[in-house]
């Protein structure tokens, strides 16, 4: 990104974010009236979307996500202060990392039920696991909700220069350059975390990929980055067939 969005692609990201939140009610990934979705506005990822504290995933609306800067200090002292622990993660991952443009953290129940396991790694044993092979940071340092600054640190250094956070005992973060992809990564890790589990509760001995083979696979993956945008638009055609509210 060579500069600060505006204009007709301002709004753009805004609904397709707010698509992200409804889309993420229609598969069961939402939880009460908590997580957080955001997407920088800003060429240095400092200025950024998200949604309002406490208001639910299948009632937001794009005119509804609030427009933070990391680097203001009176952010959570102001009279529409977003949650805190979602300043914490968001707004330090997108001061640190300027080429993370959209976050998506949620607690999906499959890969929640992963993170909370002693090794809550992926393990590459099909074509949709073995896409986050080699990819996905991994967090173990959970010290209850995130609303210190030296969590927002240790998420941004666990996250690297994946697109993909396991977060220990707590759930997964999925980044992008545009929300299509950022939630086709969190579509794939979800139906992944589902068929390790699955697998797990067999009680047979998992048939894990080689390196080799998973490596393959996972940069096979590359040649349909396509499928993001195609899967995106299919399911904001959905949303406006039975509630495009989420545009206003």
């Amino acid at each position: 990104m060579t500069g600060d969005l505006s204009g007709d692609d301002l709004i753009q990201l805004r609904i397709d974010l707010a698509a992200a939140f409804r889309l993420a009610v229609e598969f069961g990934w939402h939880e009460s009236v908590g997580n957080h979705f955001s997407a920088a506005v800003s060429a240095d990822g400092k200025t950024f979307l998200m949604n309002p504290k406490w208001k639910h995933f299948g009632s937001i609306r794009a005119s509804d996500l609030l427009l933070l800067n990391a680097d203001d200090p009176d952010v959570m002292t102001g009279p529409n202060a977003p949650d805190a622990s979602a300043w914490t993660v968001h707004g330090t991952i997108h001061r640190k990392r300027p080429s993370v443009r959209v976050l998506l953290h949620c607690h999906p129940p499959y890969s929640t039920a992963l993170s909370t396991l002693k090794d809550p790694t992926l393990k590459p044993l099909d074509n949709n696991t073995a896409r986050f092979f080699n990819r996905t940071g991994v967090d173990l340092g959970f010290g209850g909700i995130a609303d210190e600054d030296a969590e927002g640190m240790r998420l941004v250094q666990s996250l690297g220069n994946h697109k993909t956070l396991m977060m220990g005992n707590h759930g997964v973060a999925c980044a992008g350059q545009t929300v299509a992809e950022a939630f086709e990564d969190l579509y794939f890790f979800e139906r992944a975390a589902q068929t390790q589990i699955l697998a797990y509760s067999t009680g047979q001995p998992l048939n894990v990929l080689s390196d080799e083979v998973a490596e393959k696979t996972a940069a096979g993956w590359d040649d349909y980055r396509g499928m993001a945008f195609e899967h995106f638009a299919y399911l904001k055609s959905r949303l406006d067939a039975t509630d495009p509210s989420y545009k206003d």
